[in-house]
């Protein structure tokens, strides 16, 4: 699929700051005043070769100015930057690690569970100044022909914004680049981030029903060509188009509240324009989505109808089969008795016994002969009006 252009076109060199950014640099509070988590308590250790921290760094004016090595450099460099920002990318951080975010930012501590545990469905929550918001990326595996699902957490502030990736998708690290390459869109504050993470969560949902879109196409190619595994394709195909509806259909609802905020909050009028055309974007794939669904419905009814007609067949061609085997056993029998009547006349007068009746008589053997005549044309005769020969 062709690469879209980008839609961000170049703000205005006095970039304005959203009305989520402070307009005046507070004293850096002290740091009790700033925890609203209590410490929590010691945990594991994580593996060694987990490294939680992807990306740290610091923005003044849509420029990184400082990449601190660990969270506690981050957050003394951001009280020494009273118009700095701070981008922390994190994947699946330890308690601690959220913890010691929680207090700093003072982040809620239902947010803080929620980023924590994961499995969580598609939202958007704001406590006091910070939103938490909830995403769930997807990507389509070739080989498998599958599709990934990946749970994203954002949270943003008015100097901070901090992502907790719960899976591979989407790759953040070229939605930073992208912005560091555009400063003045950058210098918009923290909400400017989160919309460009927003579209690439979202442009993420197209090659993935372009996927689906070939799947389908080719199950119902093997519908109508009567393979007999379609139906588990099709089963894991629609429970795979469930997930899909559960990412993106609560979407639409959470683009249209933040549209809704723009007014109160202040939002740019390059960064409403972006919004929108992201929120077009969901809504198409929703849709998609949705006809999926519908599709994939239409074609397991299909399939079933097509396995039932197979089965009448083969059942008809077993009772016919049945059938004619037995007209042909009937005629066997049948022929058997029309043999079996002179076997039995010529056996009784084959036993060598002196006194039997007939045995000195001269007509006997043409009576014999007679009789074992009249014998099979009257069983063949009843048979033939049976309908046996």
């Amino acid at each position: 699929m062709p690469e879209r252009p980008d839609r961000r076109p170049s703000p205005p060199s006095a970039a304005k700051r959203s009305g989520w950014r402070r307009t005046t640099s507070p004293a850096p509070a002290p740091p009790s005043a700033r925890k609203s988590v209590p410490p929590p308590a010691p945990a594991a250790p994580a593996p060694p070769n987990h490294r939680s921290v992807i990306d740290s760094a610091l923005y003044r004016d849509g420029r990184r100015v400082a990449s601190p090595a660990t969270l506690a450099d981050t957050f003394r460099q951001l009280r020494e930057e009273p118009d700095g920002m701070a981008w922390i990318g994190l994947h699946r951080p330890t308690e601690p690690e959220l913890h010691s975010l929680a207090a700093e930012f003072n982040l809620h501590e239902l947010a803080v569970e929620d980023a924590l545990e994961a499995h969580q469905r598609p939202k958007l929550e704001r406590y006091g100044d910070t939103l938490f918001v909830v995403l769930r990326a997807a990507r389509y595996l070739d080989a498998q022909e599958e599709v990934e699902f990946a749970e994203l957490h954002i949270f943003v502030g008015p100097d901070f914004l901090i992502t907790v990736r719960h899976g591979s998708a989407p790759d953040l690290s070229a939605v930073r680049r992208r912005m560091e390459a555009n400063p003045a869109l950058l210098s918009l504050g923290p909400e400017a981030a989160l919309y460009a993470i927003l579209d690439a969560v979202v442009d993420g949902y197209a090659p993935v029903v372009e996927g689906v879109q070939t799947d389908i196409d080719e199950i119902e190619t093997e519908v109508f060509r009567g393979d007999p595994a379609v139906s588990r394709r099709i089963y894991e195909l629609s429970r795979e188009m469930v997930e899909f509806q559960r990412a993106t259909r609560p979407l639409v609802g959470m683009l249209h509240a933040l549209m809704a905020g723009f007014a109160k909050y202040g939002t740019d009028e390059e960064l409403q324009r972006y919004l929108r055309d992201v929120a077009d974007h969901v809504t198409h794939t929703s849709e998609r989505v949705d006809g999926f669904r519908q599709a994939l419905t239409e074609i397991l009814t299909v399939n079933a109808t097509l396995v039932s007609q197979q089965q009448n067949a083969e059942m008809r061609a077993l009772a016919e089969a049945g059938f004619e085997q037995n007209e042909e056993i009937k005629k066997i029998s049948a022929w058997a008795a029309i043999l079996f009547a002179p076997t039995l006349v010529g056996t009784i007068y084959g036993m060598n016994f002196d006194n039997m009746p007939e045995l000195k008589w001269a007509a006997g053997y043409p009576f014999a002969i007679l009789l074992m005549a009249v014998v099979c044309v009257s069983l063949y005769v009843i048979f033939k009006k049976r309908d046996w020969l």
